[in-house]
Order: C-alpha cells, then sequence, then structure tokens
C-alpha cells in the first residue's frame, strides 16, 4: 500500500464518512474480526442480533407492529434462525402499498432511494444511516481481502442513469482525492468503448468495479483490435448488479491479466455476499441472513435452488425483514478454505425471470439457449425474449462470418428442441440491443412464470 492510498484509508476517507455522521469505520473493524468466528459463534450473533432487531421493528414500525399483532409473533420468543420464518415474506408490492407505514416514528435522516427497474416498475424505499454505514463497511471488507483498499486507484465502469446522474460537484470531489475514475458506459459504441480503453490506461487503475457485461465488452473490442491491457498492473476487477457467466470470466481474465471477484447485493436488498480469492461466495452474515424458498414461500435446505429472501439486520429506519429479491440462488452447507466462518452462496443464478419454461411446462436456466448462441459464428451480440409458451424472439446482431441460413436454421432447430417443437421461435436482426431501463443488460427475459 502507497503513503497516498494510506492516507485515503486511515484518514481520509474516515474524516468523510464521520462528517456524514457514518460509523463505518467502526463496523468494517468489527467486521474484519468477526470474520473470523466459527460458523456457529456466527449464527449465535445474528440470533442475538435478530432478537434485539425485531423487537425494536415491533416498538417502532407501524407495519411490523400490526404484522407481528396479526400473525401472534413476539420477537422475544424467538430461540433460533428458523423461527424467523414465522414472520410473512415482505414483496415489492407490500412495499409499495405501505411504504409510509414501513418508516420507524423515531427515523432520522431516511433519504429516498429506488432501484433501476430492470425487471419491471422501480421500487421506490427509504435507507437510514445505520444502514449505509453496515453497506460500506461490508463492501470495504470486501475489497480488502483483495488487497486493495480505499484511495488506490478505481475505475469504475457504469452504465446506470442513477449513480450517472447524482454525479454532483461535491460527490466529483471526493472522488478526485479518493481516485475514484467513473466511466460513464451507458452507450457502448465501438467509438465510446475506444475512449473508455483510453481513459483506462490513462488511469492505470488498481481495480476495476462494473457490470460484467460491459467489462467483457471492453475486453472484446480491445482484444479484438489487438489493443493489450494485461500491463496496467489491474489487482482485481470487482464485478455486481448482473449475474456473471464464465465466458465473462474468463475474458475479463484474460485480457486484464487479473483475478475477477464477484459480488452480490442491490440497493434495495444491500450489500449481501462477495467472492474472496479463494472463491467462497461470502455472505455479509454479520447484518444479513438470507434464507432460499420455494415458489410456496417455504424455506428450502442448503444445496437446494429457490428465490433468495434476505433480512438486513442495520435496517430498522426502514426494515426489509425476509424480502424477496426475485433472485434465485443455491445455499452452500460448506465452508470456506479462506478460513472465515462466513457463510457461503453456492449459486446465484440470475433473476427469476433469466428462466424459460418449455411448452410441456420444463423450467429450464437461460443458459440452455444462451449457449446456443454464444457457439455461432458471427453472432456479436443478442437477447431471448420468451412472449409466452408459443412465442419466443432472438434478437441478433451480426458481425462477420455469419452466415444467416444456417444460423437461422441452428438457432432455430435447437431452441424448438427446448422449448417445443410447435413454439414460434422469430428472429429478429438490429445493429444494437439496448440495455434495460437501468443500465444493466440482460441475455434472456422470460414473461412466463413457472406453475
Amino acid at each position: 500500500m502507497n503513503l497516498y492510498t494510506s492516507f485515503c484509508s486511515a484518514i481520509l476517507f474516515p474524516l468523510h464518512e464521520a462528517l456524514k455522521q457514518h460509523n463505518t469505520v467502526k463496523i468494517r473493524r468489527e467486521m474484519e474480526q468477526t470474520q473470523w468466528l466459527s460458523p456457529e459463534q456466527i449464527r449465535q450473533l445474528q440470533l442475538n442480533k435478530l432478537k434485539a432487531f425485531l423487537t425494536d421493528v415491533q416498538g417502532h414500525v407501524p407495519y411490523y407492529r400490526n404484522l407481528f399483532g396479526q400473525n401472534g409473533f413476539d420477537p422475544a420468543s424467538v430461540e433460533n434462525l428458523e423461527q424467523l420464518s414465522a414472520v410473512p415474506l415482505l414483496s415489492k408490492a407490500e412495499i409499495r402499498a405501505h411504504l409510509e407505514d414501513l418508516k420507524a416514528d423515531d427515523a432520522v435522516g431516511l433519504a429516498r432511494f429506488n432501484t433501476g427497474g430492470s425487471s419491471g416498475e422501480p421500487l421506490i424505499f427509504y435507507i437510514g444511516r445505520q444502514r449505509v454505514s453496515h453497506d460500506v463497511a461490508a463492501k470495504w471488507r470486501a475489497t480488502r481481502w483483495w488487497n486493495v483498499d480505499i484511495g488506490d486507484p478505481e475505475a469504475v465502469i457504469w452504465g446506470s442513469p442513477i449513480e450517472l446522474g447524482a454525479q454532483d460537484k461535491i460527490r466529483l470531489l471526493r472522488d478526485k482525492l479518493l481516485r475514484t475514475h467513473l466511466i460513464p458506459a451507458f452507450e457502448m459504441s465501438p467509438e465510446k468503448i475506444d475512449g473508455f480503453i483510453r481513459d483506462i490506461q490513462r488511469i492505470r487503475p488498481k481495480m476495476l468495479f462494473g457490470y460484467p457485461s460491459a467489462l467483457a465488452h471492453i475486453a472484446s473490442h480491445a482484444e479484438k483490435k489487438g489493443i493489450m491491457l494485461n500491463n496496467l498492473g489491474i489487482k482485481v476487477a470487482f464485478v455486481t448488479s448482473e449475474r456473471l457467466y464464465e465466458h465473462q470470466r474468463e475474458k475479463i481474465q484474460n485480457v486484464f491479466a487479473c483475478p475477477v471477484a464477484n459480488g452480490y447485493g442491490g440497493r434495495d436488498a444491500g450489500f449481501i455476499a462477495h467472492q474472496c480469492p479463494q472463491g467462497g461466495m461470502h455472505i455479509t452474515a454479520e447484518d444479513i441472513i438470507v434464507e432460499i424458498v420455494d415458489a410456496a414461500g417455504r424455506v428450502l435446505p442448503a444445496g437446494e435452488l429457490g428465490e433468495i429472501v434476505v433480512t438486513h439486520l442495520a435496517t430498522r429506519d426502514f426494515p426489509f425483514i425476509r424480502y424477496r429479491t426475485g433472485d434465485m440462488g443455491i445455499l452452500s452447507g460448506k465452508t470456506c478454505s479462506c478460513g472465515r466462518g462466513l457463510p457461503l452462496l453456492e449459486e446465484i443464478q440470475g433473476r427469476t425471470t433469466d428462466f424459460v419454461v418449455a411448452r410441456d411446462g420444463t423450467v429450464l436456466h437461460g443458459l440452455a439457449l444462451i449457449y446456443v448462441l454464444r457457439d455461432l459464428e458471427g453472432v456479436d451480440a443478442f437477447k431471448i425474449t420468451q412472449h409466452s409458451l408459443d412465442k419466443t424472439v432472438v434478437q441478433v446482431v451480426r458481425a462477420g462470418g455469419y452466415r444467416e441460413a444456417e444460423a437461422e436454421s441452428r438457432i432455430i432447430g435447437e431452441f424448438k428442441k427446448r422449448l417445443g417443437a410447435d413454439v414460434d421461435i422469430q428472429i429478429e436482426y438490429s445493429d444494437v440491443i439496448a440495455k434495460e431501463r437501468s443500465g444493466k443488460f440482460r441475455y434472456v427475459i422470460s414473461h412466463v412464470h413457472p406453475v
């Protein structure tokens, strides 16, 4: 760590957080101790925090005061984490319907936030200072796992209009002092990507941060043009907000000559999990309890695929308790070789809408269709939209070497094998495929819900 990075990490950023009345530094230091507790000790820590949190929420949040009363739920009687399942699940629809009643009656400094709306209507919610402190501390801890720190040069390749529209003079000054360089990657034309590459070469960052699709696209562009980016001294590429596909990981690693660290979380659910150098996807268990549930809301054991449900223990001002993320994943029953006792996510398989449903009702992950397109020569970009059980549209951006008749025969034939012989497979060609309103890119979107 060089002198300026040490100054930023030990003095400048802590001062910044203190001025904002955040206790981020204290929380991060505590997290760097508790991560080494045994799994049993971490579960006990979660239980203690959960009881205090639920009791506090019962006393100050009208929505939960009423909900607990209606369901005969007494936080004081909670003796194990499994009893959390007695609390009804919290959906986006419930938040929209009870926005004001979800605020604590003594909340101070609540800030209004919203999601990007990548899966439909944006969600409006509120965040208090306590949660901000905990989320920043969790991200900071995970950053340090990779031997980089606040103050090391960072290139943030981001495409969300929410962040890009929030850059005021104070934030720009902060980013400059902390050596964080925001590269607005909402538009990904070849000319724009050339500029992104020049920016990265100029910055010579120690870490990259961005959507996996954006980083992989920049890497592919550089590779095609013979531009070397493996000599910049980049230590790690942090990716988040989208499913990370293996071909994206390989492309980023090969072109930038650095490991890829996957992160999982969101504006609504918080900083849920981050990958360590040994490969474990560690849940931020000091703050977050993760459950996996089936379509009926029943809790599933480790090793089974279901929807990821999150309880964020630092959200007492606007509680997220058993919040349905809409993401699919699998909990692991194992521990990581790094020695941390934090529980692990075995897999994160994307949004529930990243799964497609065959004509006979079989549920398939979008990868079953994605790799049909990935294996075709001359396909520069693509997007698959399942409109109904009877109709799926494939958008394709063509490149050199694309043989239309052969490619269409292959796509239609392979899709029908998976979705059903009677399904109408339509192929459309365009020069560019638009991202979601959030700035994210999704290979597969299904409007069909599994029965």
